[in-house]
């Protein structure tokens, strides 16, 4: 199978109308789908204009405060969000920490952490 100009050309229009490559290829004729969008990769067709128009008066980003207004505690999630009982621990943070300290050593877990809280505990292992 060759592309000639005139299968380029109706490529060119299809693809510009939004037709997919399994269409495209069905009304071209002698051509598979994986042609098609090899073709239009090559012909730069496939490069999506997905531009999104950004209010610049819009703040970008979301700070906890902004979610959380006047918390001081700590911020640990306790219950589902949406929930009636759903609520922040509150506790004292640890300076630069969003959370307690509790709340700390859940979140900020080492990799070896739980095999050594195994091995304090005796955990796992068997001793008979």
């Amino acid at each position: 199978m060759s592309w000639n100009d005139e299968k380029v050309d109706k490529l060119k229009e299809l693809w510009g109308k939004g037709n997919t490559a399994s269409q495209i290829a069905q009304i071209i004729g002698d051509v598979s789908r994986n042609a098609v969008i090899g073709k239009a990769n090559r012909l730069g067709l496939s490069k999506k204009n997905n531009t999104v128009k950004i209010d610049p008066n819009v703040n970008k980003t979301a700070h906890i405060s902004v979610l959380v207004p006047n918390m001081s505690g700590c911020k640990w999630p306790i219950g589902h969000p949406g929930d009636e009982d759903f609520y922040f621990c509150g506790k004292e943070i640890i300076p630069g920490k969003p959370y307690c300290g509790e709340h700390c050593l859940t979140a900020y877990r080492r990799k070896d952490n739980n095999n050594k809280m195994k091995k304090f505990f005796k955990l796992g292992t068997s001793s008979e």
